[in-house]
C-alpha cells in the first residue's frame, strides 16, 4: 500500500490516505519520494477548476525521489538512481508527436495527477522514460519546482530559438517568472523584468534582470516600443496586452505560459506589419527536461524555495493561497 495525503472533495483539507497501486507495468519504475514541490496547478486541481479532478485527490507533480524498483522492460534506470518526475507520467510512444520527440504534446499522454495519484505520497510510479535522472551538481532538495514551473519557462526558450543576443522580457516575477529571469540571464540575453510589486525589484535584479519595469503601467512600456525580441508572460491576470505587443521588435514574440482565462484582445495589424507573433506552450518533453537539468546544474540555477514537512501539507497550501510564498514551496518526505 502507498501512503499519501488526499482531499476527498474540492477545497477540503488533506488527510492521510492509503491506496493499492496494483501490479507494476513492465515499462514503469517505482520511486521513493524524497520531496515534492507544490504548484499552483495543484491548487487548481484541488478545486476542480479545470473540471477533470477525480477524488480522493493526491496532488504533486514536481517529484524528486529515488528509484526503488524497475519493470522488466526497463534497461536504462537502476534502483538507487535519483530522478525527477513532472506533469506527465506516460506517453503513448508511437504517435507522430512522440516519434518526433514532442512527448509533451501526445494526445494520449497521462498526467501524474490526472486520473491517478501524484507525489504527495511515500512512493509513486511512472513510465520509466518520464523519470529524469538528476545530474551531479543539482541540489535535489530544491530541484522539484524545476519539473513544472522551471520547464514551463525553459521549454519556449528552446522551442522558439531564443538567442543569446536577444533582448527579452519576463512578465511576473513569481513562481515561474523568477526562474525565467535566471534561465534567460544565463542564456546570455538582456533581461527586462515586469512586476507590479516594487518589493521584488531588488530580488529580480539579484536573479539576473538588467532592468525592472512596472507591469501595470502602460506608460512605462513606452520607451521599450519596438525593442524586445521575446516576451514571456507568466501571469494569470489580464494586462494591457496591446502595450506589450507594441514593445516587441519586428519578428518579436509574446509568449503565454500563464493561464489567463480571459480572451486576449489582439489587433491583427499590430502583428502583421511587424511580423510579430503571439503563442503559448505547456511543459516540455523528457529530452527538454534533461537539457534543462543539465543547464541548471552547469550555471548554478535553482528555484528559491520554502520547505515544509509532507505532514504539514495543509499549512503549505495555506501559504500558497495567501500569495506570500517566496517563491516556490517544497514538501519534504519523512517529516
Amino acid at each position: 500500500m502507498f501512503k499519501a495525503y488526499a482531499a476527498e472533495a474540492p477545497g477540503l483539507p488533506f488527510k492521510p490516505f492509503e491506496y493499492d497501486p496494483g501490479a507494476m507495468r513492465p515499462d514503469e519504475v517505482e520511486i521513493r519520494v524524497t520531496s515534492c514541490g507544490i504548484c499552483h496547478s495543484d491548487l487548481s486541481m484541488l478545486n476542480n477548476a479545470w473540471g477533470m479532478t477525480q477524488y480522493p485527490f493526491v496532488p504533486g507533480h514536481e517529484i524528486i525521489g529515488v528509484v526503488e524498483a524497475v519493470g522488466g522492460a526497463v534497461t536504462h534506470l537502476r534502483p538507487g538512481t535519483t530522478v525527477g518526475v513532472g506533469w506527465f507520467s506516460r506517453a503513448c510512444m508511437h504517435c507522430r508527436q512522440c516519434m518526433r520527440g514532442d512527448h509533451n504534446l501526445c494526445a494520449g499522454g497521462e498526467g501524474v495527477i490526472v486520473g491517478r495519484h501524484g507525489g504527495f505520497a511515500d512512493r509513486v510510479r511512472c513510465q520509466a522514460d518520464h523519470a529524469i535522472p538528476l545530474p551531479a551538481g543539482l541540489d535535489a532538495a530544491k530541484a522539484g519546482p524545476l519539473l513544472c514551473g522551471g520547464i514551463t519557462v525553459f521549454n519556449p526558450i528552446v522551442q522558439f530559438g531564443v538567442r543569446p543576443t536577444d533582448r527579452v522580457g519576463v512578465i511576473g516575477i513569481g513562481g515561474l517568472g523568477h526562474m525565467a529571469v535566471q534561465f534567460l540571464n544565463k542564456w546570455g540575453c538582456e533581461v527586462t523584468a515586469f512586476t507590479s510589486s516594487d518589493g521584488k525589484r531588488d530580488e529580480a535584479m539579484a536573479m539576473g534582470a538588467h532592468h525592472v519595469v512596472n507591469s501595470r503601467d502602460p506608460a512605462a512600456l513606452g520607451p521599450l516600443a519596438g525593442s524586445l525580441d521575446f516576451v514571456i508572460s507568466t501571469v494569470n491576470v489580464p494586462l494591457e496586452w496591446g502595450a506589450y505587443i507594441g514593445a516587441l521588435a519586428p519578428r518579436g514574440r509574446l509568449h503565454m505560459v500563464g493561464a489567463v482565462l480571459e480572451p486576449l484582445p489582439v489587433g491583427a495589424m499590430g502583428l502583421i506589419m511587424q511580423q510579430r507573433s503571439v503563442s503559448g506552450s505547456p511543459v516540455g518533453s523528457p529530452a527538454t527536461l534533461a537539457t534543462m537539468f543539465d543547464f541548471a546544474a552547469r550555471h548554478g540555477i535553482a528555484p528559491v524555495t520554502e520547505a515544509f514537512p509532507m505532514s504539514g501539507v495543509n499549512d503549505a497550501f495555506e501559504r500558497l493561497r495567501s500569495g506570500r510564498a517566496r517563491y516556490r514551496i517544497v514538501l519534504e518526505a519523512g517529516r
